[in-house]
């Protein structure tokens, strides 16, 4: 009995240190928080690496802080925010350091425009680092919901060609943009998604006075990675040339 007890805490260690590598605690000070930051770039950041960012009130208790302290990360107004790495050797936070220092991280911050006017900045002379661009995500997954959730407007896959709207832009289509990937991780921000799509955890619900004017689509930040995993696979449409006027 206590033999296949020992086995069994043996076999369980390996899927709680990978548990563990897929959690970092981060600290932010609340003036930081309160801009709505954080729930601009952490949805976009776990969406592509399965990592998931929680935050911690107590320093001490943090992987990774952005504060006065570490690297130069962004700027905001005259304050320069900081990174610095607490806790070293641990995969997870390693990812989300080189994420944010990305040139992907970097265009994730300063795309933060609540009322329509970026808050943050570059520091003033970084170069951000190239950003390992491989996707993870359930493929399969990914499949499935497009055609379940998405199809009714997009052409997903071979099959739902007769059967998407014409004048919407197939996944293929899709693909061949150098921006693909930020548009399939924030399209529920994009026109005309807002007005009929809810994310879990991550949208407002609808106002009770302006319901959704079609069926709504509700989506998962697990289906939308796999979304991305998905699109990451398929051969991007061939749109020629540009045209030349003469």
């Amino acid at each position: 009995m206590r033999i296949g007890l020992f086995i069994t805490l043996l076999l369980l260690l390996p899927l709680t240190a990978v548990a563990e590598d897929r959690l970092v605690r981060l600290y932010v000070p609340q003036g930081l928080a309160e801009t709505g930051l954080l729930k601009h770039i952490l949805p976009r950041f776990s969406l592509k690496t399965q990592i998931k960012v929680e935050l911690v009130s107590d320093p001490a208790q943090a992987d990774i802080a952005l504060g006065a302290d570490g690297r130069p990360l962004f700027q905001g107004g005259q304050t320069v925010w900081h990174v610095k790495r607490q806790r070293e050797g641990h995969a997870g936070t390693d990812r989300f350091a080189k994420w944010l220092r990305s040139e992907v991280g970097m265009r994730t911050i300063t795309g933060f425009a609540p009322q329509g006017t970026a808050l943050f900045t570059p520091p003033p002379e970084t170069v951000a680092e190239a950003e390992d661009m491989t996707l993870e995500g359930n493929s399969v997954l990914g499949h499935t919901t497009s055609k379940t959730k998405c199809a009714r407007c997009h052409v997903v896959d071979e099959a739902t060609r007769l059967t998407s709207i014409g004048s919407t832009p197939s996944f293929f289509v899709l693909r061949s943009l150098s921006d693909w990937q930020e548009r399939f991780a924030t399209f529920y921000d994009l026109n005309p998604h807002p007005s009929f799509t809810q994310v879990a955890d991550l949208t407002d619900p609808f106002p009770l006075d302006r319901p959704p004017p079609i069926v709504p689509v509700e989506m998962t930040l697990d289906e939308i990675s796999a979304i991305l995993a998905y699109v990451s696979g398929l051969q991007a449409a061939d749109l020629g040339k540009p045209l030349v006027h003469q």
